[in-house]
């Protein structure tokens, strides 16, 4: 298959992946070249400027949520940062009786990581969500054990766009003090951001306009509880949290992603909620459709709608012919199986499969939209009948 020539359908998939900025891709490419330096080379001017370009990096990303320079570790992405934050902080207190609380909606990877300490000896107690998508905090407060050591709970969810009560639950966990981790990825870059109250946030580079393969662990300093042990060793990198060589490019692309970001979240947001609700306020007329999650407290860009009367994979792949969507994650997309989110919600596992998750971004136009209304339900006329 030659990639170039393939003629793409609409992209309304910016939760699973963006397109880098212009201005990203310009601010790394000297890094491939040019200024080829490792990073921790320290007795010549290639090493010098590389390491120089990774702690302006480092200071931008660090202005977009508010954190100090220091605070910011870089990884491989999310998946690796989400990991260090659990199994990091499992092997702090290794030896120990722990507990970790989370939620049946979190993301794979959170759920992976607390399944792969679980196996370790450690307790696990994920949350329900109302019908809604929504956590209950006082039934949060109430699995608080005393050898609870983390609460890990996601910013805003990758399927629905509900965005969780970050504040309140930092307050909760400052209360018993216990270690707040939340992953982001969602969040960051999309709406404002800031640490306070927070022990620990994975993000990653590619869900707003930098590469792929970079990402970030924020783990908050001057704090009685501990930071996460390595859990990738083998020269002291990065603190001594991550060892390895940086990707000097990626980080650049990423530092200069945020910076733009800041620039424009605001101003975006607005944009994307009206061509958002255009969309779904005209599928949700079709006849037997209806919204996944709640219209409060969501991110402005996603929408999830379930199709009544349709099978699933059908559904999906006569919708991708001309409109590039996911059903769920990017990372479970690839499963016949029903999403774990929708099934936490209460939907059967029919729904769950006939749902679609439409996420917006910056390039997203009204045309796009229209274009994609009547897609649907067309191929909802011809499924139907």
């Amino acid at each position: 298959m030659v990639i170039s020539n393939m003629n793409y359908p609409i992209y309304l998939d910016y939760n699973a992946t963006t397109p880098c900025e212009q201005e990203v891709i310009e601010a790394m490419l000297p890094y491939f070249s040019q200024h080829f330096g490792n990073a921790a080379s320290k007795a010549h001017p290639f090493g010098w400027l590389a390491e120089e370009a990774v702690e302006n990096a480092r200071e931008q990303v660090a202005q977009l949520i508010a954190a100090k320079s220091k605070e910011i570790i870089f990884t491989s992405g999310a998946t690796e940062a989400i990991n260090l934050a659990i199994q990091g902080t499992f092997e702090v207190y290794k030896g120990e009786k722990q507990h970790y609380i989370s939620c049946q909606t979190e993301h794979k990877a959170v759920l992976d990581a607390l399944k792969a300490i679980e196996k370790q000896g450690a307790d696990v107690t994920l949350l329900p969500v109302d019908p809604y998508g929504q956590l209950d905090l006082e039934n949060l407060k109430s699995q608080i054990r005393p050898h609870t050591k983390m609460i890990a709970l996601m910013w805003a969810n990758n399927e629905t766009g509900i965005i969780h009560p970050v504040e309140q639950i930092s307050k909760i966990a400052e209360e018993h003090q216990v270690i707040f981790f939340t992953d982001a990825v969602q969040a960051v870059g999309k709406i404002p951001v800031k640490i306070e109250g927070i022990h620990l946030m994975a993000f990653s580079a590619h869900k707003f306009y930098g590469p792929k393969g970079v990402g970030a662990l924020y783990i908050r300093h001057n704090h009685p509880l501990p930071k996460p042990l390595p859990i990738i060793v083998g020269g002291g990198h990065e603190k001594g949290f991550r060892s390895g060589t940086l990707n000097v490019p990626g980080i650049v692309g990423m530092g200069k992603a945020a910076e733009l970001r800041q620039m424009s979240i605001i101003d975006e947001a607005g944009k994307l909620a009206k061509l958002r609700d255009l969309l779904e306020g005209n599928l949700l007329t079709i006849l037997g459709t209806s919204l996944n999650g709640s219209k409060e407290n969501r991110l402005s860009h996603v929408t999830n709608i379930a199709f009544k009367g349709v099978e699933g994979e059908e559904l999906l792949r006569s919708i991708n012919k001309k409109i590039a969507v996911s059903s769920g994650s990017a990372c479970s997309s690839i499963s016949p199986k029903p999403s774990h989110v929708l099934a936490a919600m209460g939907l059967s596992n029919d729904l769950g499969r006939a749902s679609i998750r439409f996420s917006l971004g910056k390039f997203t136009q009204e045309e796009d939209i229209r274009s994609c209304i009547e897609h649907v339900n067309a191929v909802l006329k011809k499924l139907r009948y």
